[in-house]
């Protein structure tokens, strides 16, 4: 039998994993590709910093926390571009069975723990999630605007788009980044 220091140590080491699943977003600087992991470093950084903005009062340990877990099903489930209709359908699945799998691996207590702040992500019903998915939202937002388009070159994303699957998310959880996005979006699309 497992301790439960050799459980975390074992956790530990698979979400190691997260570093090599590439994103389709580049490094604001165009050199590569964001990988997942630096992603997840990215939103809590983001939670730490623009807080304030929140709609609602937040804890901001339970926002970084479930920002630094949110992708770590994407070592079993990969990672699917809000942009990509491909891998769309079976996404949810995929990633609640390597939750399962992942959350697992952990002592009981602290995967449950753990499996919950994910679920409390994903469904996005607390002030804590809503501020945590406006973020998700925004950091990708932000790469493309800094990139001269990103991702939204990549599939051919309009304005439209852009506002469509960006806004809901980041207006439910931090109405005044929103407010911030728009002109930056407008902006771009002037642009190019």
């Amino acid at each position: 039998m497992q301790t439960e220091i050799a459980k975390q140590l074992a956790f530990l080491k698979e979400i190691d994993q997260l570093k090599s699943v590439l994103r389709r977003s580049p490094l604001i600087d165009r050199s590569r590709r964001e990988n997942s992991a630096e992603h997840s470093w990215h939103l809590a950084m983001y939670a730490l910093i623009l807080a304030p903005y929140a709609n609602q009062p937040i804890q901001l340990g339970s926002v970084i926390q479930m920002l630094l877990l949110h992708d770590i099903v994407e070592i079993d489930a990969g990672d699917t571009p809000i942009h990509q209709a491909a891998g769309q359908s079976d996404q949810a699945e995929r990633e609640a069975a390597a939750a399962v799998r992942l959350f697992g691996m952990l002592p009981e207590a602290q995967g449950r723990d753990l499996h919950a702040l994910w679920t409390e992500f994903e469904a996005g019903t607390s002030a804590d999630a809503r501020f945590a998915k406006a973020l998700d939202r925004l950091q990708p937002l932000i790469q493309n605007v800094a990139t001269g388009g990103g991702t939204w070159n990549d599939f051919a994303v309009s304005y439209d788009q852009v506002v469509e699957r960006y806004g809901p998310a980041i207006e439910g959880g931090a109405a005044k980044l929103w407010d911030e996005a728009k002109d930056l979006i407008r902006e771009h699309f002037e642009k190019h």
